[in-house]
């Protein structure tokens, strides 16, 4: 600080000897204190080294009094204020900060307690204002819960179906990923891996060719339907496209098992070559026959030869039109007669008396063994079943061999056996003879429409029993039918 008269003459100085410093009447804040009361400058202090700022006033008895500071020295005051003024801010903020959550999570605790899975059916106090919002969320989640619902229901449902289906099913995105399946699909498709949905590709369930092809043309927009074939199964492939909106969104495939559909193909196919080369034969034998007699070139002798001809060939077609026939209601399901309870010993009987006059003519020894056994089921179709069997064994036997019928009663029915001493049936057979019209004897020379053993088959199984066999080339055949109790076979 500096007093300054009003000659410029320097009165007092705080930081130098007044006596020693230069007049400061030409100072510009001196000058301008003098004239106008007040003045002020920034320049540089020779006394301080350095920029000061000067601010002069003019006091009562025209002396002026000035006051310097430095630049370095406002800093200065400006950082030991700084120090205090950050502290009173910062504990402003935390304190506003702290003011503000509690204010805050007040405000927002009834919106935060408040379950939206049952908006306002929760005690608690609630803002007059959020009535309509939480009236409207009850609503929207009362939908929500209903849509959810049915579309579970839904869901459940296809399940259910698809689960129940014997065919299989896959649905496929367009890049081939499995999105939905049954277990049936992986039945028929052979295959352990469980498809991940939306992951697993189609490919990785199946690798044959015929499956990808199906593929590959439902995602091209187009209906494939292929037969693939593997071992002893035969399934049948239909993939369809599914469109989205005008576009390929995919594909569904149903899988179908027809192995038996194929076989029955099979069998009827071959049945009906069977029965039109059966028929053919007698009716050739009839047809050339009666163009003779026609012609008139035969003696009068020999008219009855060639009638006689007629006539057996005439009785061998009636008797396989007749064995068709017989299969056919098997097939059905039905036949002639009703039940009855049988003695199965007495049935045997009768029906070796009926094959007696053949096997004599071959020198064979017929023998009973057993006694009574009481069965249930059609008469007529019980003594067919017997008469076949003991007829094949008397035809397919040994000169002088012998044929064996047993009876007996089992703790859960009745057993029937028929044994021969006969040429007996080679392995490869066994499971063929029950066929229609198969023969071991493929030169026919023993008779027969090829049909019994099949009508054995069938009998039995309408009636519920069971027929077995076991055979040995050379030495013969056992065929064992095997009925249950007298409640069952009714039930």
């Amino acid at each position: 600080m500096t007093w300054v008269g009003q000659d410029g003459t320097v009165l007092y100085d705080n930081w130098q000897d007044a006596a020693a410093m230069e007049n400061h009447g030409s100072r510009e804040e001196i000058k301008e204190a003098m004239t106008l009361g007040k003045g002020t400058a920034v320049r540089w202090s020779d006394t301080l080294g350095q920029t000061a700022i000067y601010c002069a006033v003019r006091l009562d008895d025209g002396t002026v009094v000035r006051v310097a500071s430095t630049r370095y020295s406002v800093w200065i005051l400006v950082l030991q204020a700084a120090q205090p003024i950050l502290l009173v801010v910062a504990a402003a903020l935390f304190l506003a900060l702290f003011l503000a959550s509690r204010l805050s999570k007040s405000i927002v605790r009834p919106i935060n307690e408040l379950d939206l899975s049952n908006p306002g059916g929760a005690s608690g106090d609630f803002y007059d204002e959020l009535t309509p919002l939480l009236t409207r969320l009850r609503m929207q989640n009362h939908e929500i819960h209903q849509q959810i619902e049915q579309l579970r229901r839904r869901q459940e449902e296809f399940s259910a179906i698809t689960e129940n289906m014997s065919e299989g099913f896959l649905v496929l995105d367009i890049r081939t990923r499995v999105l939905s399946n049954n277990s049936a699909a992986l039945r028929l498709l052979e295959t352990s891996c469980v498809p991940v949905p939306g992951e697993t590709s189609a490919f990785v369930l199946s690798r044959e060719e015929g499956f990808r092809r199906c593929v590959e043309e439902a995602l091209a927009g187009r209906r494939s339907e292929r037969m693939v074939h593997r071992e002893n199964l035969c399934r049948q492939i239909i993939a369809s496209p599914v469109m989205q909106d005008g576009h390929l969104g995919g594909a569904v495939l149903v899988i179908l098992d027809v192995t038996e559909r194929e076989q029955r193909e099979s069998l009827r196919r071959e049945f009906t070559a069977n029965v039109s080369h059966e028929l053919k034969t007698p009716l050739t034998a009839i047809s050339g026959t009666a163009e003779i007699l026609e012609n008139g070139t035969v003696k009068p002798e020999d008219v009855a030869h060639f009638a006689g001809n007629i006539h057996r060939e005439a009785g061998r077609l009636i008797e396989l039109v007749n064995d068709i026939i017989k299969l056919s209601r098997l097939d059905e399901g039905g036949a002639d007669g009703p039940w009855e309870q049988m003695d199965l010993y007495r049935l045997a009987g009768n029906v070796l008396n009926q094959v007696r006059p053949a096997a004599e003519k071959r020198k064979l020894n017929l023998t009973l063994k057993g006694g009574p056994a009481m069965v249930s089921g059609v008469p007529q179709i019980l003594e067919e079943i017997i008469y076949n069997l003991c007829d094949n064994a008397v035809a397919y036997n040994r000169e002088g061999g012998s044929v064996a019928v047993t009876v007996e009663e089992t703790g859960a029915g009745a057993r029937l056996t028929v044994e021969d001493t006969g040429v007996g049936i080679p392995p490869e057979a066994r499971d063929r003879v029950f066929e229609r019209f198969y023969r071991v004897d493929k030169s026919h020379s023993r008779g027969g429409t090829g049909l019994g053993l099949s009508i054995v088959k069938h009998g039995a199984a309408y009636l519920g029993a069971s027929v077995t066999l076991r055979s040995e080339v050379g030495k013969g055949s056992t065929f064992v039918l095997t009925f249950p109790t007298v409640r069952e076979a009714r039930n």
